[in-house]
C-alpha cells in the first residue's frame, strides 16, 4: 500500500460518545497545519456513527468539522434525542403491552420504550449526507462507514460508501455493504434494542450496530487503513482499575443494573476483544525473525493508537442523574439507573443533559493532551507506513497491529 490512510474508529455508547467528542478536539489542535484532513477513513458505530458522519459530511477541514461538533453537542438535551414526556413513555409501554396480544408484534411501528423522532430531525438538520461523495471525489476523504446489525440475519453489516477501488467483504458473522448513506443508516446504527425502535432499509430491519459486532476495528482494515485511532468510552482496558471499584452487592441487580451490564456487553467487550487480539497478534509477530516475515503474507503492519477514559463515566452519570427531566429521574430510580440501585452504568447510555456531556467532553480532551506528543507524532504525516517500538501509557498506546487481509479475527 503506497498511500497513508489514517483511519479514526469511533465506537458506539450513547451520551457517552460526548468524550470522543473531547478527545476530537485534543486532536484537532495538534493535527498539523500541514494535514487538514488526517483521517481518510472514518468509521462509526452507534452514537459514534453521528460524530462519525458529521465529520465526514462536513465541507470544510478537521478542525471546523471538529469545532461544529464540539458546538453540536454542548447545544444538546435529552428533548433533542428522544421525547422525555409522561404521555410517551406511558403510551410507548402501553404499545409494549398490547403487542403481547399480537404475537409480540406492534401494529403499526417497531415495538421500543422510547421514542426517538427528534433524534432523526436532528440528524436530518446537521448532517448533510451529499456531501460525503463530495469529499470523496475530493480527495478529503477515502471511505466512511456506519455499522448496523440484521435483525433477521442476526450479523453485523458495514454499510460504507468509498472510491470506486473499495470492494464488499464478507466474513463470520459480520459483512461489509457498499451502498449510499442516508439518515436511515444512521438511525439503524443507534438503535438502542428495546430503547429505541428498528429501522427497516430495503427488506430487513437494522438496529444499533454494537450489537453482534466481534471486530470492530475490522471495518477499517477492509477499507485500507494502514494506520488506526480508536476512541473507546470504557475505563475498564487498563489493568490500573480492574478490581478498583469492587464493593460487596447490597442488594440483587436492580433492573437497570442488569440493563447496564447488557449494554456494556454490547457497546464496550467487542471493541476491547478486539484491541487485546491486536496486541497478542503483534507481540507474535515481534518474535519472529525479520527474514520470514514475507512468508506471513498477507499479514502487514498498521499502527494502532487508543484512548479510553481515565476515569469511571458511570460514576461521572450518577452524580448527574438529578439534572434529568423529572419523568426520566423517576424512571431512572424506580429501576435502580442511579448509583445506589447499582445501575448508573445504564444512566450513562442516556443522559444527554449538559452538566454531564460537558464534564465527558473535558475529560476526552485531558486525557488526550496529557500524550499531546505522542499523539503529535501518531498524526504526523507520512507516505509509507512507519514501524514504531511498543509503548504503553497511561489512556493510550500507540504500538504495530496488524492485519491478515482476508482472513483474521479483526478483519
Amino acid at each position: 500500500m503506497t498511500h497513508d490512510s489514517g483511519a479514526l474508529i469511533l465506537s458506539g455508547g450513547g451520551a457517552r460518545a460526548a468524550y470522543q467528542v473531547g478527545v476530537l478536539k485534543a486532536l484537532a489542535e495538534l493535527a498539523p497545519d500541514s494535514e487538514p484532513h488526517p483521517f481518510k477513513i472514518i468509521c462509526g458505530t452507534s452514537a459514534g456513527a453521528v460524530n462519525a458522519l458529521v465529520l465526514a459530511t462536513h465541507p470544510g477541514t478537521f478542525k471546523e468539522a471538529v469545532a461544529r461538533l464540539c458546538d453540536l453537542w454542548m447545544g444538546l438535551s435529552v428533548d433533542r434525542i428522544y421525547r422525555s414526556h409522561f404521555t410517551s413513555l406511558l403510551g410507548n409501554m402501553f404499545t409494549i403491552t398490547r403487542s403481547l396480544f399480537n404475537q409480540g408484534v406492534a401494529r403499526h411501528k417497531p415495538l421500543a420504550l422510547l421514542d426517538n423522532r427528534p433524534l432523526r430531525e436532528l440528524v436530518t438538520e446537521v448532517v448533510p449526507f451529499g456531501n460525503i461523495q463530495r469529499n470523496i471525489d475530493a480527495g478529503h476523504l477515502r471511505a466512511v462507514s456506519v455499522n448496523a446489525m440484521s435483525y433477521s440475519e442476526g450479523e453485523s453489516v458495514s454499510f460504507f460508501q468509498g472510491c470506486d477501488e473499495l470492494q464488499e467483504w464478507r466474513r463470520f458473522r459480520r459483512c461489509g455493504e457498499r451502498t449510499q448513506l442516508t439518515v436511515d443508516h444512521l438511525m439503524a446504527s443507534a438503535a438502542i434494542p428495546t430503547l429505541f425502535p428498528s429501522v427497516k432499509i430495503g427488506d430487513a430491519y437494522f438496529g444499533d450496530g454494537a450489537v453482534r459486532q466481534l471486530a470492530p476495528i475490522s471495518p477499517a482494515l477492509h477499507l485500507g487503513a494502514s494506520r488506526v485511532f480508536v476512541v473507546g468510552v470504557s475505563d475498564n482496558r487498563s489493568p490500573v482499575h480492574w478490581g478498583k471499584h469492587r464493593k460487596p452487592p447490597r442488594h440483587s441487580p436492580s433492573i437497570a443494573q442488569i440493563g447496564g451490564q447488557l449494554f456494556n456487553a454490547a457497546f464496550i467487550d467487542s471493541l476491547e476483544g478486539d484491541l487485546e487480539h491486536l496486541d497478542r497478534v503483534n507481540l507474535l509477530l515481534e518474535s519472529v525473525d525479520e527474514k520470514v516475515l514475507p512468508d506471513l503474507a498477507p499479514l502487514r503492519a498498521v499502527e494502532s493508537a487508543v484512548i479510553e477514559p481515565s476515569q469511571s463515566l458511570d460514576r461521572i452519570a450518577g452524580r448527574k442523574v438529578r439534572y434529568l427531566p423529572p419523568t426520566l429521574r423517576w424512571l431512572f430510580r424506580s429501576t435502580g439507573a442511579t448509583t445506589s440501585g447499582g445501575g448508573a452504568s445504564a444512566a450513562s447510555y442516556l443522559l444527554f443533559e449538559k452538566p454531564y456531556l460537558g464534564e465527558l467532553l473535558e475529560l476526552g480532551y485531558q486525557d488526550a493532551m496529557w500524550e499531546r506528543e505522542t499523539l503529535k507524532e501518531f498524526l504526523r504525516p507520512r507516505t509509507q507506513l512507519v514501524e514504531s517500538q511498543q509503548k504503553s501509557l497511561f489512556g493510550l498506546r500507540v504500538k504495530p497491529a496488524t492485519e491478515a487481509s482476508n482472513d483474521n479475527s479483526s478483519s
